[in-house]
C-alpha cells in the first residue's frame, strides 16, 4: 500500500487482529461490531480475518462471509486517499445520475468499485444517501452534496483528485 494509506490505518497483522477480534467478541451483534472495528484499524477487512472472526464467534466462516458480503461498506481491500460515493437508488438515476456515474468513470479512469491507479481516490456506487429531494447526490469522505450536476461533479472530483 501507499505510504498515504500507511498513515491513515495500520498495517494488516494478525497479532493485532486478533486483540480487536476478542476485545469485541462479547458484545451484542458482534459480527457487525468486530467486522466494523477491524476495518476502522486496518481501512478495510483482510480476507485472513473472516476466519479468526468465525472461530473467536463460534460461526461459520461461511455466516461471517455472508455478513460481511451483505453489507456494502466492507472493504474487500483499502480504499484511496478519498472516498466518492455517487447514489445509485432510483430517485437519483431519474434525475440524471446514470450519466453522471459515466462522467466521473470516464474522467477517473476507473468504473464504481475501483480505486485510481494512484490510490487517490476511490469511486463507489451507495443505495441511497436520504437526499432524494436534491436529486442526484453524492458523498465525499463523509460529506454529503446534493443537487449534483457535471459542474459539481467535476469539482468533487478534482478536490478529491488533489
Amino acid at each position: 500500500m501507499t505510504a498515504v494509506y500507511e498513515a491513515r490505518h495500520e498495517p494488516w497483522d494478525e497479532t493485532r487482529g486478533a486483540e480487536i477480534i476478542a476485545e469485541h467478541a462479547s458484545q451484542e451483534g458482534a459480527t457487525l461490531v468486530v467486522l466494523h472495528a477491524l476495518q476502522k484499524a486496518f481501512g478495510y477487512v483482510p480476507e485472513a480475518a473472516i476466519p479468526m472472526v468465525a472461530q473467536a464467534l463460534n460461526l461459520s466462516r461461511a455466516e461471517v462471509h455472508g455478513v460481511f458480503t451483505f453489507y456494502h461498506d466492507f472493504r474487500h481491500k483499502p480504499a484511496g486517499r478519498h472516498v466518492l460515493k455517487l447514489c445509485r437508488a432510483e430517485a437519483c438515476q431519474a434525475a440524471g445520475g446514470d450519466a453522471l456515474a459515466a462522467r466521473a468513470e470516464a474522467r477517473l479512469g476507473v468504473s464504481l468499485g475501483n480505486t485510481t491507479a494512484d490510490d487517490r481516490v476511490t469511486l463507489e456506487p451507495i443505495y441511497c444517501l436520504g437526499l432524494c429531494a436534491t436529486a442526484p447526490s453524492a458523498m465525499l469522505d463523509g460529506r454529503l452534496v446534493g443537487r449534483l450536476d457535471e459542474k459539481r461533479l467535476d469539482a468533487l472530483m478534482a478536490e478529491a483528485q488533489r
